[in-house]
């Protein structure tokens, strides 16, 4: 069963004044005003800065660490740092390829082989060493960089806003990401043991940060190495609030990849500081949106969400409400052959484990719970409609059609919708989008999930590299765009390149395997399987994941064969 630790104290400032709240306090410390860096044209120059000389770490009682946030930044200037990462199949390992813009002239250059290992970002970016009062070392570790973290601009003169996405993706299937950081921007790099606590009792401790030497000569960056005085201030008694909860898998992976529809009974917690920053997997409050990888410094101040503005460049966003059309389609349904349409395609499922009935499920039994993702290749979004007739227990459901310049030219009737009452969902399903079934070795169906009816949402970005991929989709948030139960319509939108991951905490997300024989057996997720919803191809909508069970009644395991060179149990 997946296990789960809490991270405490968000509610209340756990750092210094001065740590990094706006990145435009430091502006002079931009590369561009280092007259010792030779500015290439189209070549981003990247250097690494702190904000502040000193922060201050809560360790709350009953933690048993801290969370090493140190409020450095890799600032970026004369051309944007672009990076296109990408895998061909899950058979391929994941390439990096640096995109370099020189006005109208674009050229690339491939990273070395191994650079990066998946989506998160760049492996052991960051070193840092920690010395106590005495001056001995205490801490020797390396961080992730993650180009798409909370960032904001180095000066009034860099782009209002940054057009790149606004988190890394760990979804453990992901095939393509776009990393970015604008021109006279700079990204938190704080992301050291993000999610490990470092054991540092109460006291003063001095921090070093560098960048890697392999990455200083891949990007042309300084050596600089900022060193930030840290206190680590104990906590005690209620101070430590209790937002912010995480999860891990039995081997200590996450659980939301990058976002997802989970933890049951966590309703009203959206966007909740700590509540699965893009850079790793969740998890979210019940179907809270993936926000932006924000540093702690933000997080503890409450500021997780403001968003871009006067005294604030954190560069997070709250999504906006999604409004369906005025009033239900008429005339003749249908669309134009040729117009765009989504791709709707399954991904594997992962997280899969044995669980004992929690979240609704009948207790003494075995549940095989898992998380699974839909997600839309394109070209077009896909956008469904619910109308609902007054006093009607259900929304009749349109499928909407749009041109090339984003017209509206066609619509088609897609089932329905229906109000899950819930905890952890409540909100409109739609309920023809996916459907998931356990098959025996030779694939004739044993169990069928309870799980038939979704809220549509951009969770995780699956492909930003494919057609018309939305690097900002608007429906993160699904207390925006799932509906009330007083609402009488409701739009649910899944845009391109982004999918819908629905976790094992999910009411419903598990297959009830009590009695069934040890052996191999296969999770089944099918996108669209009634064929309601029109696409450019039902060819790619079934995915199977195998699975071997054992144990006994009371005690079952689970075995996860890797998907080539993906092992994601």
């Amino acid at each position: 069963m997946t296990r789960q630790h809490h991270r405490k104290g968000l509610t209340r400032a756990a750092f210094a004044a001065g740590a990094a709240l706006t990145v435009v306090t430091v502006a002079g410390a931009a590369p561009g005003a280092d007259a010792a860096v030779a500015s290439t044209p189209g070549k981003p120059q990247l250097k690494l800065i702190a904000a502040s000389k000193s922060v201050i770490l809560d360790r709350y009682e009953g933690n048993s660490g801290v969370y090493l946030d140190l409020g450095t930044y890799v600032t970026v200037d004369n051309a944007p740092l672009e990076l296109k990462v990408t895998r061909k199949s899950y058979k391929d390992p994941v390439v990096a390829t640096q995109i370099l813009r020189n006005g109208t002239k674009t050229t690339t250059r491939t990273l070395p082989a191994g650079t990066v290992k998946d989506f998160s970002g760049l492996t052991g970016f960051l070193e840092v060493s920690i010395k106590n009062a005495a001056g001995v070392e205490v801490r020797k570790t390396q961080g992730a960089f993650c180009p798409n973290n909370a960032s904001g601009r180095l000066r009034p003169d860099a782009p209002a806003t940054s057009h790149y996405p606004e988190s890394c993706s760990t979804n453990p299937f992901t095939l393509g990401s776009v990393w970015g950081v604008e021109k006279g921007w700079a990204s938190n790099s704080s992301t050291v043991d993000y999610d490990a606590p470092v054991d540092l009792a109460p006291g003063e401790y001095t921090a070093k940060v560098s960048v890697a030497k392999k990455y200083r000569d891949l990007f042309g960056i300084p050596n600089d190495q900022p060193t930030i005085k840290v206190t680590v201030r104990q906590v005690t008694g209620g101070e430590g609030g209790g937002v912010g909860l995480r999860s891990s898998t039995p081997s200590g992976g996450h659980t939301a990849h990058g976002g997802g529809h989970d933890m049951a009974g966590m309703e009203g917690m959206e966007g909740m500081p700590g509540m699965g920053a893009g850079h790793h997997h969740g998890p979210r409050g019940a179907d809270a949106p993936t926000p932006s990888a924000l540093s702690h410094a933000l997080e503890a101040r409450g500021l997780a969400h403001l968003g871009d503005g006067a005294g604030h460049t954190d560069g997070s966003r709250i999504a906006p409400a999604l409004k369906a059309a005025a009033a239900r389609p008429t005339g003749r349904a249908g669309a134009p052959a040729n117009v765009p349409k989504p791709d709707l395609r399954s991904l594997p499922a992962w997280d899969i484990a044995v669980t004992d009935g929690e979240d609704g499920d009948a207790p003494g039994k075995d549940y095989l719970a898992f998380s699974a993702n839909v997600w839309n290749a394109g070209p077009a979004p896909l956008v469904v409609d619910g109308f609902r007739k007054p006093g009607a227990e259900l929304m009749d459901s349109y499928q909407y059609f749009y041109d090339a310049k984003g017209k509206q030219v066609g619509y088609a009737p897609a089932g329905t919708m229906e109000w899950d009452p819930r905890t952890g969902h409540e909100h409109w399903h739609f309920t023809d989008f996916a459907s998931y079934r356990l098959l025996a070795a030779d694939q004739h169906e044993i169990v069928k999930s309870g799980k038939e009816a979704f809220c549509l949402a951009n969770t995780d970005a699956i492909d930003y590299t494919v057609k018309n991929a939305n690097w900002h989709p608007n429906n993160t948030d699904l207390s925006t765009a799932c509906g009330e139960q007083n609402s009488i319509s409701v739009r649910e939108v899944l845009d391109v390149g982004s999918g819908d991951t629905y976790t094992q905490y999910r009411p419903g997300q598990s297959f009830d395997i009590t009695g069934l024989p040890n052996g191999t057996y296969y999770i089944q997720v099918i996108a669209n399987p009634a064929n309601r919803l029109q696409e450019t191809d039902t060819k790619n909508n079934v995915s199977l994941r195998k699975v071997v069970l054992g144990g006994t009644q009371g005690a079952r395991t689970v075995k996860v064969p890797p998907v080539d060179l993906v092992d994601a149990p």
